[in-house]
C-alpha cells in the first residue's frame, strides 16, 4: 500500500502556521492496520502534513528508493519482520531522515526502539490531534517548526469502523490452515494494537493472552482456537451489516 505520485512536481516547501504545524512535511507510514492508518491519514490531514503509506518493510524499502519523508513513523510488528529492522536502516542510512518515530501497542517496546535509534516513541492508540502533532514537532529542528504561540487543539479523530473490518479480514486469512510460531506472534501483536484502537476489549484480552503464552514459550493452541472463533463471529457480524 503506498499513496506516491511517482511524477509529482517540486514546488518550494510550505511554511507551517500554528494551525497547521506539520505543513509542509511527507509522513511516511509504515503500518499494516488499515484501520490505525485511517487515524494516521485523519490526524496528518488535521495537521498539514502529507502522507505516504506501506503496509509491509518490502513496501516501505522500494517507497525509499524513491523519495525521501521528513518524518517517518514505523510500526514495530510488520507482517514480513521487525520494524527494528528498518528503523536501524533509517538511522544509518545518508541523508538520514529528519525524523524517525516508533508506534506500538505494546509500551514495553519502547527501549528497543529507543535502543534501535529511534528519535520518539508513540503508543497506540493514536488518536490525539494534539498528542500525535506534540510528538513530532519535538524531534523537528527548529526551522521546520510554526514560529509564535501555538494553541494545542482539544480533538480526537475518529477511523471508520471499515478499517477495523478489513483488519479482522485480513487475520482471518492469516489465520488460515496451521498458523506456525511466528505467524501467532504476527498475530498476538496485530491484534493487541488494532484491538485496542478499536475498543474491543475481549478481542485485546484474547490477544494479550496469547501474547503471554507465547513469551513463556508454552503451547498457545486454545488461546489461538479462541481468537480464531472471535474473528470469525466478528466476520459474521460484518455480513449481517
Amino acid at each position: 500500500m503506498d499513496d506516491t505520485d511517482p511524477f509529482e512536481r517540486t514546488t518550494p516547501t510550505p511554511t507551517p502556521t500554528a494551525e497547521r504545524p506539520l505543513l509542509g512535511l511527507t509522513v511516511l507510514v509504515v503500518e499494516d492496520s488499515r484501520f490505525a492508518c485511517e487515524a494516521m491519514r485523519l490526524l496528518c490531514l488535521r495537521s498539514g502534513a502529507r502522507i505516504r503509506r506501506a503496509d509491509s518493510l518490502r513496501s516501505a524499502r522500494r517507497h525509499l528508493q524513491v523519495y525521501r519523508p521528513a518524518v517517518a513513523l514505523v510500526d514495530l510488528g510488520l507482517p514480513d519482520g521487525s520494524g527494528l529492522d528498518l528503523i536501524a536502516e533509517l538511522t544509518q542510512s545518508t541523508p538520514r531522515v529528519e525524523t524517525i518515530i516508533a508506534i506500538s501497542g505494546d509500551s514495553h517496546m519502547e527501549p528497543d526502539a529507543r535502543a534501535a535509534g529511534v528519535d520518539g516513541f508513540i503508543a497506540k492508540p493514536i488518536t490525539s490531534l494534539s498528542s500525535f502533532q506534540q510528538a513530532i514537532l519535538k524531534t523537528l529542528p527548529e526551522e521546520r517548526r510554526p514560529v509564535g504561540l501555538r494553541a494545542l487543539p482539544d480533538e480526537d479523530v475518529s477511523p471508520d469502523r471499515i478499517g477495523f473490518q478489513d483488519d479482522i479480514a485480513h487475520i482471518a486469512g492469516v489465520l488460515g490452515g496451521e498458523p506456525d510460531e511466528p505467524t501467532l506472534d504476527y498475530v498476538a501483536q496485530f491484534l493487541c494494537g488494532v484491538a485496542r484502537s478499536a475498543n474491543d476489549l475481549r478481542l485485546e484480552e484474547a490477544a494479550r493472552a496469547l501474547a503471554h503464552k507465547r513469551a513463556l514459550g508454552q503451547p498457545a493452541g486454545p488461546e489461538a482456537a479462541t481468537i480464531a472463533g472471535m474473528i470469525q463471529i466478528r466476520l459474521t457480524e460484518k455480513i449481517a451489516i
